[in-house]
């Protein structure tokens, strides 16, 4: 049994966040385990950009009313206590809505090149928009 030591909250980098997003590791890859894992804090309207994960990704609600959102535009929401599967090479986005803050806790396993995701073009205003309109809020 380890305490892991505890992290510094960092601001989510511009490069795979739109919006104000802040993130907390829980834990990365260790001890023969490839799971890492974060709690992701959205401000509102704030989300990822389109990205897949090579061993898929799950994601928890933690706080607040999120979107989970594929290439193909299925819309789920995500709220405290539910939990949304994202099959690995899904191609999708998540975020918070433009009127509520969202946390969730992300999982996710390295691949055997170490890599967890591959990060692609930011999510754009009107493609929030027909996610919100979509999920009904």
């Amino acid at each position: 049994m380890e305490k892991l030591p505890l992290t510094p909250t960092a601001t989510g980098p511009d490069t795979a966040f739109t919006g104000h997003v802040l993130m907390e590791s829980i834990r990365g890859p260790r001890g023969g385990s490839r799971a890492a894992m974060n709690h992701v804090h959205f401000a509102p309207g704030a989300r990822t950009h389109w990205h897949w994960h090579p061993v898929g990704q799950t994601l928890h609600g933690t706080a607040g009313v999120g979107l989970v959102v594929t290439r193909s535009g299925e819309v789920l929401t995500l709220e405290p206590g539910r939990t949304v599967w994202i099959p690995p090479r899904e191609e999708h986005w998540h975020g918070a809505t433009a009127e509520s803050l969202m946390s969730h806790i992300a999982v996710q396993e390295a691949d055997e090149d170490d890599e967890t995701v591959i990060w692609l073009e930011p999510v754009t205003d009107e493609e929030l928009a027909r996610a919100v309109a979509a999920a009904g809020l």
